[in-house]
């Protein structure tokens, strides 16, 4: 996953709950809502954050909020959408590695990009993970970015670096070790319980380690005749 800008471009702006507009300027105008609510949720809960102190950040007015949202509901909702969508393209974007590559360097590339998107995104993401016990349906859309990660990225790239022998026991430990790699990048995100924190290298260097031990732990494993 390569590194990529985490504002959203105007074409983004097609969002359920979301007024269109074709001037330039209330484009302008809604991207600056959305940037500035993006690293207010970094700082406060999605309850915090008020549309009072959000339009005087951006130096509009509560009405002009109200005329492109219909809700902060809706609000926040564009703001999943464009995460969202951030993590689609970057997963889109992920080149294909060489037959070379080796497995090592498969675990850093991936999990490095997974916590880039991560850290783009961080609010937004404690959000809508604070928020999953209320309303479940806020975290459906990264739960299907995980799989389709799983199916796209992790199982065609890191199946090869295993070898051919035991497809259904590499395919079981790359998914699991995925669910590790988020895991505990969640927990990093809701409550920072240390040593690292999201924002930390080490984090991205001990966790594309981990990731390896436990692919590499399964092709130890003698194939069952």
């Amino acid at each position: 996953m390569r590194a990529r800008s985490e504002e959203p471009g105007f074409r983004d702006f097609d969002l359920p709950g979301v007024a269109p507009s074709r001037q330039k300027r209330s484009r302008e105008t809604t991207l600056a809502l959305l940037r500035a609510g993006a690293d207010m949720l970094r700082a406060r809960s999605l309850a915090e954050l008020s549309i009072e102190a959000l339009c005087a950040e951006v130096g509009v007015t509560v009405g002009a909020f109200y005329s492109r949202f219909e809700s902060k509901e809706a609000y926040f909702n564009a703001l999943m959408a464009l995460a969202t969508r951030d993590g689609e393209q970057r997963l889109g974007e992920i080149r294909r590695p060489s037959p070379d590559t080796g497995l090592d360097k498969l675990c850093h590339v991936i999990v490095g990009g997974i916590i880039a998107w991560m850290r783009n995104h961080e609010g937004v993401l404690r959000a809508a993970l604070q928020h999953d016990d209320t309303r479940p349906d806020k975290w459906t859309p990264f739960k299907a970015l995980a799989q389709a990660t799983t199916m796209r990225a992790l199982l065609p790239a890191m199946g090869k670096g295993m070898g051919k022998r035991r497809k259904a026991a590499k395919t079981r430990t790359i998914a699991f070790g995925f669910q590790v790699v988020l895991g505990t990048l969640v927990n990093a995100i809701l409550n920072d319980p240390g040593p690292l924190s999201l924002s930390s290298k080490e984090m991205e260097r001990r966790l594309a380690g981990c990731l390896l031990l436990l692919l590499q732990a399964e092709m130890g494993h003698p194939t069952p005749r």
